[in-house]
């Protein structure tokens, strides 16, 4: 009788779990609504928002001087250059939905996106019964 690491069965269980984990990770980022303004903070302070809507070129100052270009343009944000020795902050691509962030730890700089900021009123249904 061999004695092998995984049997067939326990490689399609393994299968199927990882399929199912990429189709739960895959839906909550496909029902992440568009923000509607980027947050800029430093050092933990709420500095600057911006429309996401419109095109901006924008030099942050950060922690001890150090600098972060900030582009908006097409609905997107990203951190187009940077004064950190990593740089892993330009490298984390572009962002656009609700809660997602660009994070610069040596300057100190949080670029997060926002929705509108507008809360649910007595007005608004979720559901009608009966």
């Amino acid at each position: 009788m061999k004695n092998t690491l995984f049997r067939k069965n326990d490689i399609y269980l393994i299968g199927i779990l990882l399929l199912i984990s990429l189709l739960i990770l895959g839906g909550v980022n496909l029902t992440k609504k568009s923000g509607a303004e980027v947050v800029v903070s430093i050092d933990g302070v709420e500095a600057y928002s911006f429309p996401i809507d419109e095109d901006l070129e924008f030099e942050i100052t950060g922690y001890d001087g150090g600098t972060n270009l900030l582009i908006i343009e097409n609905g997107y944000a990203y951190l187009k250059e940077a004064s950190c020795p990593d740089k892993l902050c330009v490298h984390m691509g572009k962002i656009n939905k609700e809660g997602q962030s660009l994070i610069c730890l040596p300057n100190r700089v949080v670029v997060e996106i926002r929705g509108t900021g507008k809360t649910k009123s007595e007005d608004d249904y979720d559901t009608v019964v009966g």
